[in-house]
């Protein structure tokens, strides 16, 4: 008995050894990794996070910001089975829900029933900011000190980020006004001016547009990670304003280039099918109809 006790006593202790000496090197390792990764960090000639490359979120949230199951897609793309079908998405909205206004949710339920006939994005509308982001698609940041631009694959959208001067919005825009400034090491952008006529994601969430104010917060955890952030206040629909965050990652592959995405021939016969002349053949997707 007592070599047993003595046994057990020893593979206690053992473990107990084993465990504090992982928990320490865990430690060690995950500070260094951390060390490494702020060394790592590209800057420019003023010292400043260079954001400079192409990026692309890959998160569900184009297709719903809210928690969300998979589903079928609308009843016009039944035939394309799983293809047009929604993914889950595990919500991207700090405290689970967009708190809409009283009366406010109808509009974003009907918006989610009709979402193909009445997404702007399906008729090759610029997506707006924040959805621009985390589209399917990738976009390119050019980082300068004066002004930074950002391009985004979809639709061949560009926002131009006053960075040495603060630009007030005279009218309306579908990428709004763009003012960027440092808070530390994140750019923040305050996005003003946008359009109604954009959408949040495809389940129809959105907002009144002019009195829309957006908040975009852009820090880099390494050389390839983009923690991203934004606020949205928009006193016509919601009751207090509401944050998204999610990852941004770095494109890396050697050959990776923006290519276009120039939808609005991809739209011509959905907005102008109506006006072909009788007997005229319907554009196959590949040949330009004329």
């Amino acid at each position: 008995m007592k070599t047993q006790f003595k046994t057990m006593f020893a593979v206690a202790a053992t473990a107990a050894a084993v465990s504090a000496f992982w928990v320490s090197q865990d430690a060690s390792v995950v500070q260094a990794q951390q060390s490494v990764a702020s060394n790592e960090i590209p800057r420019t000639p003023d010292g400043k996070p260079n954001f400079s490359g192409i990026w692309q979120s890959m998160s569900a949230a184009e297709w719903s910001l809210e928690p969300a199951e998979a589903r079928h897609g609308p009843l016009a793309a039944l035939q394309a089975g799983a293809h047009l079908a929604f993914p889950p998405s595990v919500g991207y909205v700090e405290g689970g829900t967009i708190p809409y206004k009283a009366g406010m949710r109808a509009q974003q339920e009907e918006n989610k029933r009709n979402w193909l006939q009445g997404d702007p994005a399906t008729q090759c509308k610029l997506p707006g900011v924040p959805r621009a982001t985390y589209m399917p698609y990738p976009f390119q940041i050019f980082q300068g000190p004066d002004a930074t631009l950002i391009s985004y694959q979809f639709a061949g959208a560009d926002r131009i980020v006053h960075m040495d001067k603060v630009v007030e919005a005279q009218v309306d825009t579908w990428m709004g006004i763009n003012n960027g400034s440092w808070d530390g090491d994140t750019l923040v952008i305050d996005v003003t001016g946008q359009m109604p006529d954009t959408w949040f994601d495809r389940s129809g969430h959105y907002h009144s547009g002019w009195d829309m104010h957006v908040q975009e917060r852009y820090t880099m955890v390494d050389r390839n990670t983009i923690d991203y952030s934004a606020t949205i206040t928009d006193p016509n629909v919601f009751e207090e304003p509401w944050t998204i965050s999610m990852k941004l990652y770095r494109h890396q592959d050697e050959n990776m280039q923006m290519l276009e995405f120039k939808c609005v021939e991809f739209v011509e016969e959905l907005i102008y099918g109506h006006l072909r002349a009788p007997g005229d053949p319907i554009g196959d997707g590949v040949t330009p109809i004329y």
